[in-house]
């Protein structure tokens, strides 16, 4: 078949403009492990590429590349695209409508996409809908106060008072990654993480939750227009930090071995099964206590998870998407073999040559392009037999990784 797909941070959505390094290892990460497994499947793949990332001639198995020179050319150019594919596949972020707006393009265009229907983007990825749809259902969720952006730091500090203790989370609604996330310890810190918001996130409405002492962690899923089935539950590296600092997702583990596995499993798929239209790969986040499994967050769409599964699960991951979104098919025996870490390191930016030698790492999903003159970030994964082994492999191979990108010193 032939395959379009597009990423929008490396794929041109920010061309024009400057790319955020931690955004775009993960988000070129997904986009050359997705690339690899479509072509390993046998299928013809065009894909999108920001013409800065163009120039260093990166390591990306695509049969065809469009350099994207202004972020106003992608739309028309998926448009004109996907009218030549057979299928296509969209990884993009969902805040301010931006990968519902791009699954529109699709499908007006008369596209098969292999994403969630554009109609259930909004429903499924706005947190605020989600805990009100949660609620009453059985599903766990943390206990929530959902305000609209105009509410002031002094209603949300009078709501609150009666209803929820501190410490609290504090985030936007409908942003991705830790954009706007805080972590709030008293009533003083609440104006700062209510103007953080305003500030960071476009986002119509904000969250307050109790915070839940607990495991970050996600269920990879692969869903079709009736079943949805859990294949793996990852842990996930989150730093959480206070209104006047910066919360950070980091990357995390594959397999997570956990003794609320089956509990979470239960949890995602009855959570997926309430949405009609999503469907190929779906993440939802969690947080593992010692006898609970709270709901967080559904993303309808890849998630920088794939880069670690892909290498531990016994099937052709982009492959199965393609069966659980056009031809309703499931994996019948999913097993892991193994565990794999990924995870973003921060590095100053490389000279080109110092760049060029992180592409014959094996371990080097994203190499760290100097798109920032402040700072660079690759994205490293790892697998090994054992959970232990694995972690010090990924030691192992951040040291060679920054080595290298400092020009071997």
């Amino acid at each position: 078949m032939k395959v379009l797909i597009y990423e929008h941070v490396s794929g041109g959505g920010f061309a024009g403009m400057q790319i955020p390094p931690s955004v775009l290892s993960e988000g070129f990460g997904m986009l050359r492990s997705l690339v690899a497994d479509f072509k390993a499947a046998g299928h013809h793949v065009t894909t999108l590429l920001d013409s800065r990332i163009v120039k260093f001639n990166p390591p990306l198995e695509a049969d065809y590349i469009v350099p994207i020179f202004a972020s106003n050319e992608v739309q028309e150019i998926i448009r004109r695209d996907v009218a030549s594919a057979d299928a296509a596949c969209v990884i993009a972020p969902e805040s301010d409508g931006m990968l519902q707006s791009l699954l529109e393009t699709v499908e007006q265009a008369g596209g098969v996409s292999l994403n969630c229907a554009a109609d259930v983007i909004g429903k499924a990825a706005d947190k605020a809908s989600l805990y009100e749809r949660l609620s009453g259902t059985g599903v766990p969720t943390p206990e929530t106060m959902v305000f609209s952006r105009e509410a002031s730091a002094e209603e949300v500090k009078r709501a609150v008072r009666s209803k929820l203790r501190f410490p609290l989370v504090i985030k936007p609604s409908s942003d991705v990654s830790c954009g706007g996330l805080s972590l709030v310890g008293n009533e003083q810190q609440i104006a700062v993480a209510v103007a953080k918001i305003k500030r960071e996130c476009a986002s119509k409405r904000f969250l307050v939750q109790e915070f839940i002492c607990g495991v970050a962690a996600s269920v990879s899923m692969l869903v079709t227009s009736s079943e949805a089935k859990s294949i793996s539950l990852n842990r996930q590296d989150i730093f959480l930090e206070t209104p006047d600092a910066v919360s950070s997702y980091c990357g995390g583990l594959t397999p997570f071995e956990h003794p609320l596995q089956s509990k979470a499993f239960k949890v995602a798929e009855k959570i997926v099964k309430s949405f009609r239209g999503l469907r190929g790969y779906v993440g939802v986040d969690l947080v593992l206590t010692d006898d609970e499994a709270f709901a967080v967050e559904v993303n309808p769409r890849l998630t920088t998870s794939y880069v670690g599964l892909r290498r531990v699960v016994n099937f052709n991951l982009a492959e199965a998407i393609l069966n659980a979104a056009l031809n309703g098919e499931l994996p019948t025996h999913v097993q892991t073999c193994g565990y794999a870490r990924f995870s973003k390191v921060d590095l100053p930016p490389p000279a080109l040559p110092a760049l060029q030698a992180t592409y014959a790492m094996s371990e080097v999903v994203t190499p760290p392009f100097p798109v920032s003159n402040s700072n660079a970030c690759t994205l490293i994964c790892v697998d090994a037999v054992t959970a232990a082994s694995v972690s010090a492999r990924f030691r192992e191979a951040k040291k060679r990784a920054v080595k290298a990108a400092h020009g071997g010193k």
